[in-house]
């Protein structure tokens, strides 16, 4: 399949470089100098492409970029792409990274993307960390295998980012359409909290509308006042406990 990446940030570059080890033909882009983009590229082992040229003749696009750039992306950006070209959205909205975006308010989060693009996305990746990604996936059927949910409206293209989620290591979940993908948004019981199909079928069943928004602001607060860098373990332990409505006395998480 030949993919465009545009992001290669935690996320961004451990997909491109997952996917070109499966012999996929990826191109990444950033908003770096090409000079520093073609070493990005080449250690990914994907090739250096422009904003513009990383959206032509491809059959899947990846956006992964920080949530309040969707806004400044190109208005023609997609303007050419057919519109059986998977689009991918792996983001998650901070406010204290983004700020305020107008228009965001009511919306789901990939429903106010696609709302800025003018396309049909799937949401998908945004419930892993990099680390995660890059070091965690295992084989089909391996004990103990990590699921992705996969919400978007266009069942097609849902069963297309089920495969690439297969590709680099990890079983998915089907996570309905984008009105209901604020159940793997930040906060939610299956964010970054690794766990198998199973788990993240109840996960997303027991996920509280509205609740979310709280229980990210908490984690984040953890996470900012921590004494030291949390490890990766401890890191999904607080995301289990901060975002759970059975979590209890959250401050039982040192970090």
């Amino acid at each position: 399949m030949r993919i465009g990446i545009i992001g290669t940030g935690a996320i961004g570059s451990a997909l491109a470089e997952k996917l070109s080890h499966a012999e996929h033909q990826v191109k990444v882009t950033n908003t770096q100098d090409f000079a520093e983009l073609s070493k990005i590229a080449e250690r990914l082992g994907a090739k250096a492409a422009t904003l513009k040229d990383v959206v032509k003749d491809v059959e899947a696009i990846i956006l992964s970029i920080p949530f309040k750039a969707y806004k400044d992306l190109p208005k023609s950006l997609l303007q050419d792409v057919p519109q059986d070209v998977i689009i991918m959205d792996t983001s998650n909205y901070s406010p204290l990274r983004d700020g305020e975006l107008p228009g965001l308010g009511g919306k789901t989060e990939s429903e106010y993307i696609s709302e800025i693009l003018g396309r049909p996305v799937v949401k998908v990746f945004n419930i892993v960390l990099g680390h995660t990604l890059k070091h965690n996936g295992k084989a089909a059927g391996e004990v103990g295998r990590i699921a992705i949910s996969v919400a978007a409206d266009n069942d097609k293209h849902k069963k297309l980012a089920a495969e690439i989620v297969d590709q680099t290591g990890f079983d998915t979940v089907d996570g309905g359409t984008l009105t209901l993908s604020w159940r793997q948004e930040p906060g939610t019981p299956a964010f970054c909290t690794e766990l198998n199909a199973d788990e993240l079928k109840g996960a997303l069943a027991e996920a509280e509308k509205g609740a979310a928004p709280a229980r990210r602001d908490y984690i984040i607060d953890k996470l900012m006042k921590a004494e030291r860098p949390p490890s990766h373990e401890e890191t999904v332990a607080l995301m289990r406990l901060g975002s759970s409505k059975k979590s209890g006395n959250r401050e039982y998480v040192k970090i």
